[in-house]
Formats: structure tokens, C-alpha cells, sequence
């Protein structure tokens, strides 16, 4: 059973920023100011293009993600859960300036995902950090 959704109009960013997480827990962002929903951002050495190498390759080794958007400073990455094909949508804003990845993470559908979002942001800036 495949579940389709459409793209979500608050994907993308203006001027460096995320659309705001919505007020359900499924949702987290750097750039968040209500603590919920709050992560840090990925702080990187070296160039621009060697962390967004890293990070492209991290989502790379994930199952079930697709790169759908691709920029110099932006990333749009969909990931689908195993039996129902839920969509998370995953994006990633490259600050050369301050030398920070900054990200947010949302789930389309429903309320709660189980702090699903969260972990993976959690796992991908582990990894990117021992890599």
C-alpha cells in the first residue's frame, strides 16, 4: 500500500529562513524559537561544499530518502516510513557565513511522530560529526 501526498506549501526557505514548525510535536527546526520543537544547528570546519558533501552523502546511506530539491546553499529531502510510505519532509540551509547547517524536519501527516524526526536529525548530526 503506497500513501501519496502532495508537497507541502511550507517547504523552502526566504532570506535564510524555514517556515515555522506548526504548533504539533512532529515537527523540529533550528531555527525554532519556541523550545519544543528547537534543535541546534550543525556547526561545520572547511568549505561549504565539502559539508554539503557530507550531508548528501549521509542521506545517501539512509533508506527510503530521496533528494528533491538540490542547491548550492539548499537542500529538500523526502523520507518514507517502511509499511505506510509517510512522507517527512527534510531540509537543509547551508550558512557559510557563520559556518552552521541549519535544518528543519517535519512530518506531512498526523499529529505526534513519535519523536521520529528528531532522532533522525539527531543520527545525521552524529554522523556528520564523526565523519
Amino acid at each position: 500500500m503506497m500513501l501519496i501526498t502532495k508537497k507541502p506549501k511550507n517547504i523552502g526557505i526566504t532570506n535564510g529562513k524555514f517556515h515555522p514548525c506548526p504548533s504539533s510535536p512532529n515537527c523540529v527546526s533550528t531555527q525554532s524559537i519556541d523550545e519544543k520543537h528547537k534543535m541546534d544547528p550543525i556547526n561545520f570546519e572547511g568549505s561549504l561544499e565539502e559539508a554539503r558533501s557530507k550531508i548528501i552523502n549521509i542521506i545517501k546511506s539512509l533508506k527510503r530518502s530521496k533528494i528533491i530539491v538540490e542547491t548550492e546553499k539548499y537542500l529538500h529531502i523526502e523520507f518514507r516510513t517502511a509499511v505506510w510510505r509517510f512522507v517527512d519532509d527534510v531540509e537543509f540551509y547551508f550558512d557559510e557565513t557563520e559556518k552552521e547547517i541549519h535544518f528543519r524536519s517535519a512530518a506531512r501527516l498526523g499529529y505526534s511522530d513519535m519523536g521520529v524526526n528528531k532522532k533522525r536529525m539527531e543520527n545525521i548530526t552524529i554522523s556528520f560529526m564523526n565523519s
